[in-house]
């Protein structure tokens, strides 16, 4: 559930909340987005689109390799589907969100056609006959849905604290169950400017420490994090737990303040703004109370909300209470590398996000390290999501 990741743009968690992207035998997590506030649900649900959109989503048709990523997200959440977690999950949906043996059905013809159909034309055609898109209602029941990108960063670290290497993460305290609310703020955990260090109430339960606090802050809003320690072994860190306090984004103060408009804004800008103005950090970061424990992974692949790990470019991370978890979704988005306009991917629900909240907000799952991380960055803008269910 952490769209972990996310670092998208929502920008990076930045801008709407903390996204987690969790190991595969955790607790699911919350997600973060930046730039993007969370948005009150409207009380429509799903809605049966007359048409089909015009565009395809050729990319499953480019390589074996696409169609074969496709088939491996489908069944990850056709092993979610088959467990007592996703059987109480949908016991507990409302009445008008399609059922887990619907959304079963549906994936396993999608993946059957998939694998049988020779071309686009065939497989595009067999869906239309067999399949009905439900359409979401969108922000203000619009079918208006803001799309940002999340993914899973890599950053230099150190296991010991050093000169260079000074802004740590946290283990979840021992006794955190038992702490008074309101718990503490960020600025009581660390400090104004990030190194409270010995005399941060958090201090002997440190993790790991970074050489970078912004990246640090960024290991928060994603949940999640895969680092490069000074040794050269790799060392991953997932979600272990949060502050009861909610989700800021550093975005939308910056938006706020006027250093940026909502169309401008990037990841890329944004670290690029406080890579030039690094005092500022001490201004904006601890703007954010909530704050976010780790735990070591093992190596673990990027996990979303049902357990399982994530595929890039086909696992999205929606609000939960509303929409089918697992279930086979198609968006047409402004996804970063396209040429310009708008593109069609068929995608799996696979996530979700503190900040993804309502009809109108999506995270699109877009891998590790720095391709990932640019491609993501640049995903900010308006378009449509749909849920592929066989016709009754």
């Amino acid at each position: 559930m952490r769209s972990q990741l996310l670092l998208g743009l929502a920008v990076l968690g930045l801008f709407g909340g903390d996204r987690w992207i969790e190991p595969a035998a955790t607790q699911p997590a919350p997600a973060a987005n930046p730039m993007v506030a969370p948005v009150a649900a409207p009380t429509i649900g799903l809605q049966l689109s007359s048409q089909w959109p015009a565009g395809q989503d050729t990319g499953l048709w480019q390589t074996a390799r696409d169609r074969q990523a496709m088939i491996t997200a489908i069944d990850r959440s056709l092993t979610w589907l088959a467990t007592p977690a996703a059987e109480k999950a949908y016991r507990d949906r409302p009445a008008n969100q399609p059922d887990r043996r619907w959304v079963q059905r549906s994936l396993q013809r999608f993946r059957q056609l998939l694998q049988t159909s020779r071309n686009t034309a065939s497989f595009e055609a067999a869906l239309r006959r067999e399949f009905q898109l439900w359409q979401s209602p969108g922000l203000d029941n619009n079918n208006r849905v803001d799309f940002t990108a999340y993914y899973e960063a890599v950053y230099p670290a150190s296991l010991t604290r050093t000169e260079t290497y000074r802004y740590p993460l946290y283990r979840r305290p021992a006794d955190f169950d038992r702490w008074a609310q309101p718990h503490l703020t960020r600025r009581q955990i660390e400090g104004e400017d990030g190194l409270l260090g010995d005399r941060s109430p958090l201090a002997g339960t440190e993790l790991v420490w970074l050489s970078d606090r912004l990246a640090a802050f960024l290991v928060h809003v994603q949940g999640s994090a895969r680092l490069q320690l000074t040794n050269g072994r790799e060392f991953t860190v997932g979600y272990a737990g949060a502050t009861q306090h909610p989700y800021r984004s550093i975005g939308q103060e910056l938006v706020q303040d006027g250093v940026f408009t909502a169309e401008a804004l990037t990841l890329g800008k944004l670290i690029n703004w406080f890579a030039a103005n690094p005092d500022r950090l001490s201004d904006y970061l601890p703007r954010n109370d909530r704050f976010v424990f780790f735990k070591p992974t093992a190596g673990a692949a990027a996990t979303g909300s049902l357990s399982q790990p994530l595929t890039p470019g086909r696992s999205i991370a929606t609000d939960k209470t509303l929409f089918p978890p697992g279930a086979l979704a198609l968006i047409k988005a402004p996804l970063a590398g396209d040429r310009g306009g708008l593109s069609y991917r068929y995608v799996l629900d696979q996530d979700t996000g503190s900040a993804i909240r309502g009809y109108g907000r999506v995270d699109v799952f877009w891998g590790t390290g720095a391709t990932a991380k640019a491609r993501a960055g640049d995903v900010n803008g308006p378009g449509s999501l749909y849920y592929l269910l066989l016709k009754r």
